[in-house]
């Protein structure tokens, strides 16, 4: 498999998520599974079986986590001279062209991705369109409706 890139505070959650799922959930499922064993008849224990499915999804997170931990590429933006480019892990303003609106997106890896709070993955159209990019540079991107262009007020790397 193909390393991935990850911003560090990507890594970091990964990391804090998998942490907690061993040493809080992990331990708590236990023994609400020997909590419903101690009930009686497991055919009909209702309890038991939302605890072993329970279990079931946590001992799933830790191994996709682990496996994502395991072909990562921390990529640390503060560490690189990108000289002025949007590149991975850039904080980038923007103004929409067509309404004047101002937008502010960081690229992020896809596990990172989240556009609600302003995370892009660096595999979406408009990343692929900033990438490289620098302050003043117009560019444009096919969206799910219609082209859209942006230009590119500031470029931070934080």
């Amino acid at each position: 498999m193909n390393k991935v890139p990850m911003t560090v505070r990507g890594h970091e959650l990964l990391q804090e998520e998998v942490k907690r799922l061993k040493s809080v959930d992990r331990p708590a499922i236990i023994k609400a599974i020997a909590e419903a064993r101690a009930h009686g008849d497991l055919k009909e224990n209702a309890e038991y079986h939302a605890a072993k499915e329970q279990q079931g999804f946590i001992e799933g997170r830790i191994k996709e986590i682990e496996s994502k931990l395991s072909h990562v590429h921390v990529i640390d933006v503060t560490r690189i001279d990108a000289r002025g480019k949007i590149v991975f892990g850039s904080t980038v303003e923007l103004i929409d062209e067509d309404t004047g609106k101002e937008i502010e997106y960081r690229i992020v890896g896809e596990d990172e991705a989240d556009i609600k709070h302003g995370l892009l993955s660096y595999t979406s159209p408009i990343a692929r369109a900033l990438i490289s990019k620098n302050e003043g540079d117009i560019i444009e991107f096919q969206a799910p409706d219609g082209l859209k262009t942006y230009e590119v007020v500031e470029v931070r790397y934080e």
